[in-house]
C-alpha cells in the first residue's frame, strides 16, 4: 500500500541521431538533391556532347540548305563539272567551307581555293537517288529526290498542252468540290490535288476528266515502258506476279506490295542513274578547316554551373529543414502524449488537415475511447462486486444466525436461502453468457421456427407474473413469419424484454408483443405503457449493470444484465435491437432478425 501513492517517474529515452526522422529526412533530401544536380549536369553535358559529335560525324543538322541545294544540283546534272559557283554562293551565305569529294576522297570542287586537311568523316553523302530523310524534309519514301526526273522531263509543247488540260480540270473541280490545288512537278507535268476530306468513298468525278492527267505523253511513253519491263523482270526473278506502273510511280495491287515496291525503286535508280551526278562526299567545315565549332566549358561557365548547383542544393536543404521540422513537431507531441501515464488520458491539438492531423485526431479518439472503456471497466467491477455481495451477505447472515441459534432452520429459511442462491446463480449465468459473447464463443443452434409460436411461448411463461402485477399481456402477429434461429436463445431475448417491460409497467397497464414479416427480415416489438426512459438515458440502456434507478434497488430492478444479454444474443443471430421511449407514455424495444 505504501508504494501505490508514490508518483511514477518515467525517463524519456533519447532517440539516436541516426534514427531521428528529421535527420533521415534531411539526409534523404540532401542525397536526392545531390544526385539530381549531378545527374542533371551529367545528362546535360552528355546530351550537348552527343549533339556536337552527331553534327561533326554524319549529319548536317543545322545546314540543310547546303545539303538540299547540292542534292538538287545533282538531280538535274549528269556530273559535278559546274558545281563550283554553287559551292561559293553557299559558302558566302553560311560562312562555311564546303568541299565535295568522290567516294575515294578525291576533291571534286571546293568553295575556297585554299586547301586544308579534311575531317576523317564526311558531313553527309550527296546522292539524289538515296537522299538522307534527316537532312531533306518532305522527300519521297523511296528516298529518290523528286527533282531527279531524267528521261521523263517534258518538252515545252507537252507542258503547254498538259497545262491547258490541267487548268480546265482545276476549274471544274473547284466548281464541283470547292477545294483543289494545281501544282507542277519537276518534270513539267501539272498535277491537280484534292484534300483527303474530299477523296473518300463518296467522291465521284463529275465529268472533270481528272484521270486524263494520268495519261503518259509521248516523251514519257518509252521510258515508262522500259521501267515496267525492268520491274516485271525483277519480279519474275523473285517469282512474284507482274504489275503495271503508271506515270505517278505508285504500285496498286492487292496483298503484299513490298517486293514490287523494292523492284520499282531499284529500276528507277537504274533508269535515272545516267541523268544524275554520281554520289559525292560532302564536307562542311569552318573557314579554318575544323569540322565544327567546338563547345568548351570555360572557367566562368564552370563556376556559374557550380554556383547554380550549390544554390539549388542550399535551397533544397533549407526547404527540407523547414518541412521536416513542421512534420516532426506534431509527431513529437503525439509521442509525448503516448508516453504519459494511462490515467492522464492525454489529448493533442489537431492543427493540420493532412495525414498528421488525421493521426492526431485518431489518437484523441483512441484516448477518449480508452478513457471511456476504463471508466466502464471500473464501473463493471464495482457493479459485479455489488451484485454478488448482496445475495452472499444475505446467505451468510442467515447461516450465521442459525449457527448462533438465533434463527431456526425451518422450511421458510431454506426457501429464502434457496431464492438468494438462485439469484446468485442467475447473475453468474448472465455474466458467463456475456463473457462468452465477448470472447466470440457464444454458440447458437439455428433451426426453422415460427415467430407466432415463439411469442406465445414467452407470453405463456410470463402470464402468471403479469396477472400478479395487474398488467395485461397480449401478442399480435401479422401473417405467419418464419425465421432461422436458436429457439432457446430467442426465447431468452424476448423473455428478458418482457420481464423488463413488466417490471416497469404500473398496474392496469399493458405489454404487447408484436411481430411482422418484412422483405428480408422479421421485426419483433415489445411495447409497454410504463414509466418510460428519459432521452439522455437511452444510449445507456444496453450497458451492463445500468438501471434507471440510480439507487440500484431490486424492488423494481433485476441484475442489470438482461438488456446487455439481449443485444449480444441478437447480434449473434445477425440482427439488431433498438429502443424508443417517451417518459410517462411507454417504451418500445424493436428486434430485427434476418429472415
Amino acid at each position: 500500500m505504501g508504494g501505490e501513492g508514490r508518483p511514477r517517474i518515467r525517463l524519456r529515452a533519447k532517440v539516436p541521431l541516426h534514427r531521428s526522422l528529421l535527420v533521415r529526412l534531411l539526409a534523404t533530401s540532401v542525397m536526392i538533391a545531390v544526385c539530381s544536380v549531378a545527374a542533371t549536369a551529367w545528362l546535360a553535358a552528355r546530351t550537348t556532347s552527343s549533339a556536337i559529335q552527331q553534327e561533326q560525324g554524319q549529319l548536317l543538322s543545322s545546314d540543310t540548305e547546303i545539303y538540299g541545294t547540292l542534292v538538287g544540283y545533282a538531280a538535274v546534272h549528269p556530273d559535278w563539272t559546274g558545281v563550283a559557283p554553287t559551292l561559293r554562293r553557299l559558302a558566302e551565305r553560311t560562312g562555311r567551307q564546303i568541299t565535295l569529294t568522290t567516294q575515294s576522297r578525291r576533291t571534286i570542287a571546293a568553295s575556297s581555293a585554299t586547301s586544308a586537311a579534311l575531317p576523317t568523316r564526311a558531313s553527309a553523302v550527296v546522292d539524289p537517288l538515296r537522299t538522307d530523310p534527316a537532312l531533306l524534309s518532305g522527300g519521297a519514301t523511296d528516298r529518290i529526290d523528286p527533282r531527279a526526273v531524267g528521261p521523263y522531263r517534258l518538252t515545252a509543247a507537252e507542258r503547254k498542252t498538259l497545262r491547258v488540260w490541267a487548268d480546265k480540270i482545276f476549274s471544274c473541280l473547284r466548281a464541283t468540290t470547292g477545294a483543289a490545288t494545281l501544282t507542277e512537278e519537276p518534270s513539267g507535268r501539272p498535277s491537280v490535288k484534292l484534300p483527303d476530306s474530299v477523296l473518300d468513298g463518296s467522291f465521284v468525278d463529275q465529268g472533270c476528266g481528272l484521270d486524263q492527267l494520268a495519261t503518259p505523253v509521248p516523251t514519257e511513253i518509252k521510258p515508262l515502258s522500259r521501267l515496267n519491263t525492268m520491274v516485271n523482270d525483277c519480279l519474275e526473278l523473285r517469282k512474284q506476279p507482274g504489275v503495271k506502273v503508271g506515270i505517278d510511280f505508285v504500285i496498286r495491287m492487292r496483298g503484299n506490295a513490298q517486293p514490287a515496291q523494292t523492284c520499282l525503286d531499284t529500276a528507277r535508280r537504274d533508269q535515272l542513274s545516267p541523268y544524275v551526278a554520281p554520289a559525292a562526299l560532302l564536307y562542311v567545315t569552318t573557314p579554318t578547316g575544323a569540322a565544327t565549332t567546338g563547345f568548351h566549358f570555360t572557367s566562368a561557365n564552370t563556376t556559374r554551373i557550380a554556383g547554380v548547383a550549390g544554390l539549388v542544393l542550399l535551397v533544397t536543404v533549407a526547404v527540407t529543414v523547414v518541412v521536416g521540422t513542421r512534420l516532426v513537431r506534431p509527431l513529437r507531441a503525439l509521442a509525448d502524449a503516448a508516453r504519459r501515464p494511462v490515467e492522464e488520458h492525454q489529448r493533442v491539438p489537431v492543427t493540420t488537415n493532412d495525414e498528421i492531423g488525421y493521426l492526431a485526431a485518431a489518437f484523441n479518439d483512441l484516448s477518449q475511447r480508452r478513457e471511456r472503456v476504463e471508466g466502464q471497466r471500473k464501473a463493471m467491477v464495482s457493479d459485479v462486486a455489488h451484485e454478488l455481495r448482496t445475495p452472499l451477505s444475505t446467505i451468510r447472515g442467515w447461516l450465521e444466525a442459525v449457527q448462533d441459534g438465533i434463527a431456526a432452520s425451518d422450511q421458510a429459511l431454506v426457501d429464502s436461502l434457496l431464492e438468494e442462491a438462485l439469484l446468485l446463480q442467475h447473475i453468474v449465468d448472465d455474466l458467463q453468457d456475456l463473457a462468452e459473447a465477448d470472447a466470440g464463443q457464444l454458440r447458437i443452434h439455428p433451426e426453422p421456427l415460427l415467430v407466432r409460436d415463439l411469442l406465445d411461448h414467452v407470453a405463456t411463461a410470463h402470464l402468471g407474473r403479469a396477472e400478479t402485477a395487474g398488467v395485461t399481456l397480449t401478442t399480435r402477429t401479422d401473417g405467419d413469419p418464419e425465421l432461422s434461429g436458436d429457439p432457446v436463445r430467442l426465447r431468452q431475448v424476448v423473455g428478458n424484454l418482457v420481464s423488463n417491460a413488466l417490471r416497469h409497467t404500473p398496474p392496469a397497464g399493458t405489454v404487447t408483443l408484436r411481430a411482422h414479416q418484412a422483405a428480408d427480415h422479421v421485426t419483433i416489438e415489445v411495447a409497454d405503457t410504463g414509466t418510460g426512459i428519459p432521452a439522455e438515458d437511452l444510449p445507456r440502456v444496453f450497458d451492463r449493470f445500468w438501471r434507471a434507478e440510480k439507487s440500484r434497488s431490486r424492488r423494481t430492478g433485476g441484475s442489470g444484465l438482461g438488456l446487455a444479454i439481449v443485444r449480444r444474443l441478437t447480434e449473434a443471430h445477425g440482427g439488431t435491437v433498438t429502443v424508443t421511449s417517451t417518459v410517462g407514455a411507454g417504451t418500445v424495444f424493436t428486434v430485427r432478425l434476418p429472415s
